[in-house]
């Protein structure tokens, strides 16, 4: 029988990321839908979440850079960076993030 690997990639520090306003210090070189798992640990695992791309539930928009334009992506596929700025969530992901009081 296997058993299942972390639940994280190894992480020797946080790094400060913001979603809807919002700062929050979250596992550094870890895909952002785990990192907001980090934030609210139950509720995102009880998401429904495929985490391979095909279900579209963890769709966002993100700015890398203060001055950029939002651009697309899932949440399952996109690495965490400082300073990265989540500026729209799908609507699973603002359920499942409600008790972290977003906007």
């Amino acid at each position: 029988m296997s058993h299942p690997g972390p639940l994280y990639r190894p992480f020797d520090e946080l790094i400060t990321i913001k979603i809807l306003g919002k700062e929050f210090q979250v596992p550094k070189g870890n895909m952002l839908l785990r990192a907001m798992q980090y934030l609210s640990p139950e509720n995102v695992a009880m998401g429904r979440f495929c985490w391979n791309e095909e279900c579209q539930y963890c769709r966002i928009s993100y700015k890398s850079n203060p001055e950029g334009a939002p651009r697309q992506a899932l949440s399952c596929k996109l690495m965490v960076e400082p300073g990265m700025e989540v500026v729209e969530v799908a609507t699973e992901i603002k359920y499942c993030l409600r008790e972290l009081g977003l906007k």
